[in-house]
């Protein structure tokens, strides 16, 4: 059977700022070093999206391969945590060279742990370093930073760390390029009655279990990673496009807004997701007072809060918790993520926003919750206690 035959072409979701994740197994042969032979039309597809005024964030693996192929002979000789993170160290100025060499803008190395992206202030930190490459036209290159992860703290695969990043840097679109067309109802390797599955609603357990084997020689995962991948982006409501990274016409497709591989659905929009957590996850104990401008102008829902609206700050909440936003009736108003400590936002209360680096010496934006960072109370919300 002709499986290629059976991937029709689709439209690809509306977008401007994707995550891309790049398998080893496209940019090195196993046991070999890196090539450009797949990535090659890749950086193409980004530098197109960039003409056409899109921005991509690049996930990468390879370091790990590169580093082996360094190595040679010696590779083999250890398989444990120690051995990888030294081959980790020692391919990362190889697979970030590459991607250099194909792209006639900077290339920037960002490095994440699971502890950057735990701890609130770290995670706020990584976003806006990614987001300020974005915003200088570079291209951030991001990998998990395996020269210093522990197991235990280990994020485990670059599929899941992609999806991690497309929420990081609120993507509109996870792009995962491998050596597989699509996501089949059957290993097609095993299974000749296999098909393609063109599209999904959502990842469901049945989905799950047609994910098949593990990964590659070279890399770390395989079809379940990136189906759990496309869970957690869309959780987020983001979705998810499976291609093959081999195929230059698929990937040349992509630029021109097609997919010829599986499209994965957010069962959510992207802002509803937010908004829902916003809502419902555990907020710290910490409160923003407001005054009644400001409450009318968060309540028509295209509002920032700014300091000249804010009364108090009640609480020790650090920046980047979430926190309540009530009115001088103690009526809850919103909820949302504090980019200032509540030290700071006493110092704030009352002041324009231009007074922010000369009160505190220093500026995390003029807004003390942004619009994206902020969810609206349901109306007839009973008085805060």
């Amino acid at each position: 059977m002709n499986t290629r035959s059976a991937l029709l072409e689709q439209s690809l979701p509306t977008w401007r700022r994707a995550v891309l994740k790049v398998g080893s197994n496209l940019l090195a042969a196993d046991g070999g070093g890196l090539t450009p032979r797949f990535a090659e039309a890749l950086a193409g597809f980004m530098a197109s999206s960039h003409a056409h005024g899109r921005q991509v964030v690049l996930v990468s693996s390879g370091a790990v391969a590169a580093g082996r192929a360094l190595l040679h002979a010696r590779a083999s000789a250890g398989r444990d945590l120690a051995a990888r993170q030294a081959m980790a160290s020692l391919g990362q100025a190889p697979m970030i060279g590459l991607w250099q060499s194909l792209s006639a803008r900077p290339v920037a190395q960002v490095l994440l742990t699971h502890d950057d992206l735990r701890n609130r202030r770290r995670y706020l930190n990584a976003r806006a370093t990614l987001l300020g490459l974005l915003a200088l036209d570079a291209v951030p290159v991001v990998n998990e930073n395996d020269t210093v992860a522990v197991d235990e703290l280990k994020l485990g695969d670059n599929d899941n760390l992609a999806a991690i990043v497309a929420a990081l840097v609120d993507a509109d679109l996870l792009l995962i390029a491998s050596d597989v067309d699509a996501l089949y109802t059957a290993d097609p390797r095993r299974d000749p009655a296999a098909t393609p599955i063109a599209q999904a609603d959502a990842v469901t357990p049945a989905l799950m279990a047609m994910a098949g084997g593990s990964g590659s020689i070279v890399g770390t995962g395989g079809m379940r990673t990136k189906l759990e991948a496309a869970e957690k982006a869309g959780a987020a409501g983001i979705p998810t496009a499976l291609f093959d990274g081999r195929n230059t016409a698929t990937v040349q497709a992509l630029a021109q807004g097609q997919l010829r591989g599986t499209l994965i659905h957010a069962p959510h929009t992207r802002m509803q997701a937010r908004k829902y957590w916003l809502l419902h996850a555990p907020a710290s104990s910490g409160r923003i007072r407001i005054d009644a401008g400001a409450a009318r102008a968060l309540s028509h829902g295209h509002a920032s809060l700014l300091p000249g609206g804010i009364l108090a700050a009640e609480g020790e909440f650090q920046r980047g918790d979430l926190v309540e936003i009530i009115d001088a009736n103690e009526r809850r108003i919103a909820r949302g993520l504090s980019q200032y400590a509540a030290v700071e936002v006493r110092r704030l209360a009352g002041r324009h926003s231009r007074e922010i680096e000369t009160l505190l010496g220093y500026s995390h934006g003029t807004e003390v919750v942004h619009r994206d960072d902020l969810a609206n109370m349901p109306d007839r919300l009973e008085p805060a206690a």
